[in-house]
């Protein structure tokens, strides 16, 4: 409800169709994996009707799905007879698709542009409640993808541990915390559209976390959700980005990048400097100046911080 009424809000002339499929996606979970094969089908055969007989536009046409439906939304993007504008991945569900061929899941084939949000991919491939291999024309990994701001397990022990078996209901929520966060940084930017976070293309998490990938040149920046910039790169182009635990989730991320120089040899073992923020309110955060890449260099030696961000 939340994402159809964002739907509304932002395009007020919209036709937003939602395909119910509760009864066959709350079985047992290979169960319900097959049948997105046949829910894609008859999704297939509905947009296709509605272009014969309404005369809708396929550029027009724009399907979003989230866990399993991401994938319905990919197969019913396989069988029309011609390619639709877009397909949106909300966290595509991992087990069972993280090996499969494109016909049985999403893939950047499916629509003239295909994005995709990853949001909660930890663990090995088979096991991962998301899918971790990229499957669009853009994907993005939100906080590297793994677990998200706030789906913190350790305050589920603390509650566990003051309330007892009651705070085990809160377990069912933990799993599922980070991968509906998809979701909700989708909707987010549909309705803050002056607070659009932005995210930058780079090989993994780890050299994002290094700092080594906040340059907007040659599309190597784009605006994560419904805004994005519909480029179609000839590979799947990975992009990363650090969030907040809550809406607005934009934070700003900045780079400090420092000349190093000495007669002696550089020990980067000991912390060197730390970097105060001071934000237009008033706050004030210190964060650590961590030099990458070396423990041992000879200057002069140029190096730099990984990013920092805040709201």
């Amino acid at each position: 409800p939340k994402l159809v009424s964002a739907l509304y809000e932002r395009e007020p002339n919209a036709n937003v169709i939602v395909v119910d499929w509760l009864t066959r996606a709350n079985q047992h979970y290979p169960t319900s994996a097959a049948y997105t094969k046949l829910v894609g089908r008859d999704v297939a055969k509905f947009v296709t009707w509605l272009q014969s007989e309404l005369q809708l536009p396929w550029e027009r046409i724009h399907l979003l799905g989230y866990s399993l439906g991401a994938h319905v939304a990919g197969i019913a993007g396989d069988l029309t007879d011609h390619k639709i504008s877009r397909i949106t991945g909300l966290d595509p569900a991992g087990p069972t698709f993280e090996h499969a061929d494109n016909q049985n899941t999403l893939s950047r084939d499916d629509a003239q542009f295909v994005d995709v949000l990853h949001t909660n991919t930890r663990g090995s491939p088979d096991r991962s409640i998301g899918i971790q291999r990229p499957v669009g024309h853009i994907d993005i990994y939100p906080n590297g993808g793994t677990f998200q701001p706030g789906c913190d397990i350790q305050n589920t022990l603390l509650g566990i541990a003051l309330e007892g078996i009651r705070g085990l209901q809160n377990m069912d929520q933990l799993v599922k915390c980070s991968h509906e966060r998809s979701i909700h940084l989708f909707i987010d930017s549909l309705l803050n559209i002056r607070q659009q976070s932005m995210a930058y293309r780079c090989g993994s998490k780890e050299s994002f976390n290094k700092g080594l990938c906040l340059s907007c040149r040659k599309n190597r920046c784009n605006t994560l959700g419904y805004n994005i910039n519909k480029v179609r790169m000839t590979r799947s182009a990975k992009m990363y980005l650090k969030t907040r635990e809550m809406m607005p989730y934009k934070v700003f991320h900045y780079q400090v990048k420092v000349h190093v120089f000495s007669t002696d040899q550089l020990n980067f073992k000991e912390q060197p400097m730390k970097i105060s923020l001071y934000g237009t309110h008033g706050e004030k955060e210190d964060i650590p100046f961590v030099l990458s890449d070396a423990e041992h260099l000879t200057p002069p030696c140029p190096s730099s911080s990984p990013p920092m961000w805040t709201s």
